[in-house]
């Protein structure tokens, strides 16, 4: 059963594309992730998918209502997490709660068990005002109001920019948790290590999306050679690699930089002696197999829509 189902959405801002003709569908109780950077249109499909941007073209319907004609019931059925810290700062954690419990006509009480693995965690704090709450507090009693209500879709758009990495791994626990409570949760973040923790991921650039798949198939389907190299000398090295004929794409990853090749007829033997020709020292070259973010990468320079 789909929960969310998106058909041809676009939006544009002045001559900005913000969105360009995004389809997809995300399952009743699956962790569906977008996958991006910053200026991508992660916001603005979550802000048009809860109801408070108007798409310019296209339709959608969330937990089976239209998003134009049924807003009302679709805000009551949704939890959102918006990408800044939106509740009141000057009321406290508990005060916080209990507004949004009574925006939605129910009380703490009727879901705590839904919220109380996370809310125990800021329930010592419950009498300090939300703007005086440290990042990764904020975000988990932000997590508590969007859940309050018991949601049956939850919108999270990068819920762990700018906190830390401890609360980073709570958060994707409390996740896989209220999977299991068949709670459908799409979730938006420019880090492409979370996207293994989803069960399903969407990578999107300048408003379209490349690719959809499941994080291990989209890896497997990986179709490149695809190679790790590094010397002593790496920002020379990222120039030089580049300018090979037979490299087809080269992008820093780390320590290391990964290239991709247009055939097999390159040798490592080959790519070494190349780089030695150029002053290159401490030569290491060896294949790897592909991240979701080569998969990104790859498909981003390709300009592949699918």
């Amino acid at each position: 059963m789909n929960s969310v189902t998106v058909h041809n959405i676009s939006r544009k801002f002045g001559k900005i594309e913000a969105l360009k003709e995004i389809s997809f569908e995300a399952n009743q109780g699956e962790i569906f992730g977008i996958i991006g950077p910053d200026g991508a249109g992660k916001t603005t499909l979550f802000r048009i998918l809860t109801t408070l941007l108007l798409a310019d073209s296209g339709e959608a319907q969330v937990d089976g209502f239209d998003i134009v004609k049924d807003y009302k019931h679709i805000r009551h059925r949704i939890g959102y997490m918006p990408g800044r810290f939106s509740l009141y700062q000057d009321l406290t954690v508990e005060e916080n709660l209990k507004v949004f419990a009574t925006v939605f006509e129910t009380t703490i009480e009727a879901n705590y068990d839904l919220i109380k693995d996370i809310y125990q965690q800021i329930e010592p704090f419950k009498n300090r005002r939300a703007g005086a709450l440290s990042g990764g507090m904020k975000q988990k009693l932000a997590l508590c109001c969007a859940l309050i209500h018991k949601p049956s879709v939850l919108f999270l758009d990068e819920p762990t920019t700018g906190v830390d990495p401890i609360s980073r791994r709570d958060l994707w626990d409390m996740l896989i948790r209220l999977k299991k409570e068949n709670i459908t949760i799409l979730v938006s973040t420019p880090y492409m290590d979370e996207a293994s923790l989803c069960d399903r991921i969407a990578l999107i650039q300048n408003g379209r999306f490349l690719k959809i798949d499941t994080p291990v198939e989209m890896t497997r389907k990986f179709d490149k050679i695809l190679w790790a190299v590094q010397s002593n000398t790496m920002s020379k090295l990222l120039g030089d690699l580049r300018k090979h004929e037979n490299i087809k794409t080269c992008f820093a990853f780390g320590e290391t930089h990964h290239i991709t090749l247009d055939d097999s007829s390159l040798t490592i033997s080959e790519l070494q002696k190349y780089l030695s020709g150029l002053g290159h020292e401490g030569i290491e070259i060896r294949p790897i197999g592909a991240s979701v973010e080569d998969c990104f990468m790859n498909l981003s320079s390709n300009g592949s829509e699918k």
